[in-house]
């Protein structure tokens, strides 16, 4: 009884503190709410989504045939693997490849350096016929020079770039084919990734449910407005002669995000397609989480704003595409990180007081937008009976996103901008980072 009094009083006091609340003050400090995140997180998301799966269902026909085309020609597929230090998850790449519908593969995997004991596991794998090609490089060179030694040996008409820790599900490889056969002039296709380490602990749960939102939600909608820009280097594919016109990966992390731009500049469509499912490995604790957020994050500033700035010149080569795909990019992942910082200051700074009641008005909102966005979702996931176990985790998702989130993304913009420390961090070796830096890559 006395814990229902506590829950009584505290619910009572949070609807009294929003009730000091009117229009007014809302839309001096929250405008950006009700008139920028509601309109693109429910409305648009929304509408796209229903957009997407009405029109999946209206030209179901087309995708058979696509299929059929697919199986009829029965190209040679690469399944690229580079990696260092993942000898631990070979077996269960491995065993994903063995289950595939699709059969006419090859399996190259490069050890990029690796200390520990991928090139004994993986020569195994290639004396039992597991693994087609097995390359070692007694120096690290980084992920972009492995993927790209073992493009040179590559043999498939598609390369599909799959991490080390990743595994597929059985029909995978033959659904992310499919749309270079339903479509004209595709350049590369981006898998759906699900944490598959859930239940590990607190981190890869709010992992699970962020990639829900972010990745088999928001890639669908973004790929149906065209402005998918980055295929996940974790499972996507590519045309192979599109890869060596190129010259395949540029050094440094952000590499996937990089050549998806570089293929959208050549005037290729990139899509998304949510039926290729890839389960994949991430950070168990919030330091190892950190440390992989922030090199994500800093890559807006070194390929967004530096490499590739002339998507933002108007140009022979124009793109309107190219150029609202990274101003949404730019505008809702860096913009409105430093505006939510400085609205923040600015109320701690002229009325601290005020917090009390505009945190709890911000929580309630985008608390309301996770829930939408969980609904959605329980129409796209295949397996909704772990999602719907993750349902008691929705409270937590504004925070982790909000806050947890934005805190991390704005301190990797700000020391990219200021330090470049991209070119500093040692998932990229430093000698490969130093001639990026050297050449602007």
């Amino acid at each position: 009884m006395v814990n229902l009094s506590i829950m009584a009083d505290f619910w009572e006091g949070y609807f009294r503190m929003l009730q000091q609340l009117d229009w007014e003050t809302i839309m001096k400090w929250g405008w950006f709410i009700l008139l920028l995140d509601i309109p693109r997180y429910v409305i648009v998301e929304g509408l796209a989504l229903i957009w997407s799966r009405s029109r999946r269902l209206i030209t179901r026909k087309k995708w058979k045939q696509a299929r059929q085309i697919l199986w009829t020609e029965y190209p040679l597929v690469t399944v690229l693997v580079p990696g260092h230090n993942e000898g631990r998850h070979l077996s269960k790449l491995v065993a994903s490849m063995k289950k595939q519908t699709y059969k006419h593969i090859e399996l190259v995997v490069v050890d990029d350096g690796s200390t520990d004991n991928t090139a004994i596991i993986g020569q195994s794998f290639e004396k039992k016929g597991d693994i087609d090609i097995f390359l070692r490089c007694d120096e690290r060179g980084g992920k972009a020079s492995a993927a790209n030694l073992g493009l040179r040996y590559a043999k498939g008409k598609f390369i599909v770039h799959l991490d080390a820790d990743s595994s597929l599900a059985p029909d995978a490889l033959e659904k992310i084919l499919i749309p270079f056969y339903r479509y004209p002039h595709v350049g590369a296709v981006g898998g759906n990734l699900v944490v598959r380490n859930e239940s590990d602990s607190l981190t890869t749960t709010m992992q699970y449910m962020e990639y829900i939102q972010s990745i088999s939600v928001g890639r669908i909608v973004l790929s149906k407005l065209g402005l998918y820009k980055i295929v996940s280097g974790a499972f996507g594919a590519f045309p192979r002669k599109l890869l060596d016109r190129m010259g395949g990966w540029d050094i440094g992390p952000g590499l996937d995000g990089d050549i998806t731009v570089k293929i959208r500049k050549l005037g290729y469509k990139v899509l998304f397609e949510e039926n290729a499912v890839c389960m994949t490995h991430v950070p168990t604790t919030w330091k190892a989480l950190t440390k992989q957020r922030r090199r994500w994050s800093r890559s807006l500033i070194r390929f967004r704003l530096r490499k590739h700035i002339d998507v933002w010149v108007p140009d022979k080569h124009f793109s309107w595409l190219n150029f609202v795909a990274f101003f949404e990019n730019v505008f809702f992942g860096f913009v409105l990180d430093f505006m939510w910082i400085f609205y923040t200051l600015k109320i701690l700074i002229v009325a601290p007081a005020f917090l009390l009641v505009w945190f709890p008005f911000k929580y309630t909102v985008y608390l309301g937008i996770a829930i939408l966005q969980y609904i959605c979702s329980l129409f796209i996931i295949k397996d909704r009976s772990k999602m719907l176990k993750m349902c008691i985790y929705i409270p937590l998702v504004p925070l982790y996103m909000g806050y947890y989130m934005r805190l991390v993304r704005t301190v990797a913009y700000i020391g990219e901008m200021f330090f470049y420390e991209s070119y500093k961090d040692i998932w990229n070796p430093a000698k490969t980072s130093k001639k990026a830096k050297e050449f602007g890559l």
